[in-house]
């Protein structure tokens, strides 16, 4: 296979998805707890780690390895760890480096969710300092001697702030700290972030990767590049002589064996079957996106948010980093949260519903939903308001979403 070919190709033909036992086109669905061996011997060494093997689902299974290979190959890591669910993964690869007393420099424009994590993994001494932009000077600023990771979303949800990856993968590494990057709604279709700097790349699997809304989950990809202080990352010490696959070892061998979070056999084999149409799903959904966004920045009563507009103050990385794509969410407001609920009643072709990513376009009322937990001052830094709605869109024919948005919103208008 040749390492050049493009992610359509790769996604169907690359080293990944070759070698299956029997010959199968597809993994097959090891749907079990545990595996048989003829002899104490053979299990020893498996759990030694001195024989390759499986013994346990919650520790390794060979669905779970064809997904990994999979996503790992399309972000260019050196291996990959799938978990339960996209918050899994975010809480796995934090904690696999950070102890209490230690801290994260995070965006502060991140997903309700996962400022919700931040917010109790301060209970486990874990503190997180958020920076308004996660640019350059910010991050040099609020480093200290504590800090273990910065940590940010390419295209924040709902924001749709983009991280400029060199940039803050460049102040990261002169403090000798790691970016962690959540990918999740750019996709390996839009942006690879290992090939712009970043360390480690998280994404949600239950969105754009598994694409059906058929099963939960979430991955995280070394990119194996970081070159680890394990005087600074003490929780990875007992690790230092693996080096700079020291995160990667300790993540697969320690701590995601020991919190419990591995992903389901069979949700790993819809997210690999979802997989294969990834780049078809996202250059449909990036086209309808961007041709409802502008659609809707022709009506005049309400507030249109999406990368390809000109007048989006990220719109300069579309090009530059995103891959010329936008992405599948936009939102928009409205001037109020009553005429918001709405526009959002009166669709026919959108779901209401608290996923991103799904073949059907979704749509829903953040501030009282995703951020019902959150501050004002954290719901306005995420690009939240009473009156936001947010979007993301699926595959129909962007003619009908136009049509559907468009009614919705001019019949908002007539009390």
């Amino acid at each position: 296979m040749e390492q050049d070919c493009r992610l359509n190709t790769k996604m169907l033909h690359g080293g990944s998805g070759q070698g299956y036992g029997n010959r199968e086109i597809l993994p097959p669905i090891s749907q079990v707890t545990a595996f048989a061996y003829d002899n104490m011997e053979e299990l020893e060494k498996v759990f030694a780690h001195k024989s390759m093997g499986y013994a346990y689902t919650r520790i390794g299974n060979p669905t779970l390895a064809a997904f990994e290979s999979k996503i790992n190959e399309l972000e260019g890591g050196i291996g990959a760890v799938c978990c339960s669910s996209g918050m899994s993964a975010i809480s796995t690869a934090l904690i696999n480096i950070c102890s209490s007393g230690d801290e994260i420099i995070a965006g502060s424009g991140l997903y309700g969710g996962t400022i919700d994590l931040f917010h109790d993994l301060e209970k486990l001494g874990i503190h997180t300092v958020f920076a308004r932009t996660l640019d350059r000077e910010s991050i040099s600023r609020l480093i200290t001697p504590k800090t273990r990771a910065v940590f940010g979303e390419l295209i924040s949800n709902p924001s749709l702030n983009v991280l400029d990856i060199s940039e803050a993968a460049a102040a990261a590494h002169e403090s000798g700290v790691p970016l962690i990057v959540d990918s999740t709604t750019a996709t390996p279709y839009i942006a690879a972030p290992i090939s712009f700097g970043a360390d480690i790349v998280i994404h949600s699997t239950s969105k754009y990767i598994n694409g059906g809304g058929n099963a939960i989950g979430g991955i995280i990809v070394d990119g194996g590049r970081f070159s680890w202080d394990f005087e600074r990352h003490m929780a990875l010490s007992e690790f230092k002589k693996y080096g700079k696959r020291a995160f990667l070892i300790r993540l697969r061998t320690d701590l995601w064996e020991n919190l419990g979070g591995c992903m389901a056999p069979m949700n790993a084999y819809l997210s690999f079957i979802g997989a294969d149409t990834l780049g078809l799903r996202m250059e449909r959904i990036c086209e309808n996106a961007d041709a409802l966004a502008r659609a809707l920045d022709g009506e005049d009563d309400i507030t249109v948010n999406y990368l390809t507009l000109e007048s989006h103050p990220c719109h300069r990385y579309v090009d530059t980093q995103l891959g010329g794509h936008g992405g599948g969410i936009l939102n928009f407001r409205t001037g109020s949260k009553e005429r918001a609920f709405k526009i959002i009643n009166s669709l026919k072709y959108a779901m209401i519903a608290s996923n991103i990513g799904d073949l059907r376009t979704l749509v829903i009322h953040p501030a009282s939903t995703l951020y019902i937990r959150s501050g004002r001052e954290e719901m306005e830094a995420a690009g939240v308001f009473d009156d936001t709605v947010r979007v993301s869109v699926g595959i129909e024919d962007k003619e009908d979403l136009i049509a559907d948005f468009l009614r919705a919103v001019r019949e908002s208008r007539v009390n």
